[in-house]
């Protein structure tokens, strides 16, 4: 019996103007419905993203606002939820095969050891698309997944970074060692500040939750710790910006020994 696969495969929902953008403009062959919400249908975002979903076979219903509440648990929607055929995180092999690949060029990864909030989850990705990260990496147990709020509040970066979940880290980041990555953890109790530190040109950055760090073994697999140098009286940020500060001195230092 044939069975349509399209109709068959696991869905899931993005919302958000720019989420939709890039899923139409990255993966536009998995979208399977559009809806927009009524009393908007002339707003210019709105009709832009009409128009293209219209140019890949799409037509968007017209929803009340109540549907695309209910459709994205009360997310910030701003009148655009897509449908579609979900997309299985990445998985340990995918990540060899890409070490495999970028052998011989500058590298950049972000692993995430026990973040649970997809919002901050959302907000790390942000970050590491615009570094020009390779990769995020993450934990299958104990660690948030790519879920509506998560992909919302990436803007996009959802569709354009690879996430990789994996069932054991450490013996991930002992693999990730073996191509030459130079894994280095954050942590607010470590000598060496970022900005001292002399990253290699290829480097994983690895980040712990916001209440208890980097798990135990995770921290003793590490080559090195290093801090993001604070003001007095300030105990930490928010995992998403401290990733971003630290993405971003790592490639600063690409940059510099390029010149």
């Amino acid at each position: 019996m044939f069975v349509n696969q399209k109709k068959s495969r696991a869905r899931e929902i993005i919302y958000g103007i720019n989420a939709a953008l890039t899923a139409i403009e990255t993966a536009p062959e998995k979208i399977t419905a559009a809806w927009v919400v009524k009393g908007r249908e002339d707003d210019k975002r709105i009709r832009q993203i009409e128009q293209k979903l219209q140019a890949v076979g799409i037509r968007a219903q017209v929803a009340m606002r109540h549907s695309l509440d209910e459709k994205t648990d009360n997310g910030v929607h701003q009148g655009i939820v897509l449908e579609v055929i979900a997309t299985p995180p990445k998985d340990e092999r995918f990540l060899e095969e890409l070490l495999e690949k970028l052998e011989d060029e500058k590298q950049l990864f972000l692993i995430l050891d026990g973040v649970t909030d997809p919002r901050n989850l959302g907000a790390a990705m942000r970050s590491a698309w615009a570094a020009g990260a390779d990769a995020v990496i993450v934990p299958k147990d104990k660690s948030a997944s790519l879920t509506p709020v998560a992909r919302k509040t990436a803007d996009g970066a959802a569709e354009q970074v690879p996430f990789v979940a994996v069932t054991n880290l450490a013996r991930t980041i002992e693999m990730m060692q073996e191509h030459n990555v130079e894994v280095v953890g954050m942590a607010g109790e470590a000598t060496d500040t970022i900005f001292d530190y002399d990253f290699q040109k290829k480097t994983a950055l690895v980040m712990g939750s916001e209440e208890s760090g980097m798990r135990h073994l995770t921290r003793e697999k590490c080559d090195a710790i290093v801090k993001i140098p604070m003001a007095k009286g300030v105990e930490s940020l928010n995992v998403s910006v401290a990733a971003g500060i630290a993405m971003y001195e790592v490639v600063r230092q690409f940059l510099a020994k390029a010149k």
